[in-house]
């Protein structure tokens, strides 16, 4: 674990068992069983795969901006942003909080809207356009797709591209 001004970063060895666009939907799977089941009899884990959930859910109730989840050399690091308004962030930092909210709706069995992400980064209903366009630019890199393909934009509700 490394602490930064702006960030805290967490890596662990070894691959993730499920690709990290999926963390949030996947069942939980342990490499060890066995430490699994120990570590779970002893009160240490909880192992229900409900870690990034609220992780993910968290950094939006405090308008943070979104976790970065990683894998290279063998390794899966997770990168935890310091607050940053959203006039701050970068494109990439609004993409990945739009997909991200997509899909905690999702796994909450509510698709999410442009009402939803205003909410998420605290952005006031007369501003929806700013985050027309944040959902314009994920739908463009395809990490959300329409909940209706025939749908008007007015009540537009959105997926992962995955759902």
């Amino acid at each position: 674990m490394e602490i930064f001004s702006d960030r805290m970063e967490i890596t662990n060895p070894g691959l993730p068992l499920v690709k990290t666009e999926r963390f949030l939907d996947s069942p939980p799977r342990s490499r060890n069983e066995a430490l699994a089941s120990l570590m779970r009899l002893i009160g240490i884990c909880e192992e229900r795969g409900s870690g990034v959930d609220k992780v993910v859910f968290e950094t939006e109730i405090y308008q943070l901006p979104a976790p970065s989840f990683e894998t290279a050399e063998e390794s899966t690091r997770v990168v935890l942003f310091a607050h940053k308004a959203y006039k701050h962030m970068d494109s990439q930092d609004r993409i990945r909080a739009c997909y991200l909210h997509a899909c905690l709706r999702y796994v909450q069995r509510d698709p999410m809207t442009n009402a939803s992400l205003r909410e998420r980064f605290g952005i006031e209903p007369e501003n929806s356009a700013m985050v027309s366009r944040v959902i314009k630019e994920t739908l463009l890199s395809d990490l959300i797709k329409p909940f209706d393909p025939e749908q008007g934009k007015r009540h537009a509700k959105y997926l992962p591209f995955w759902a």
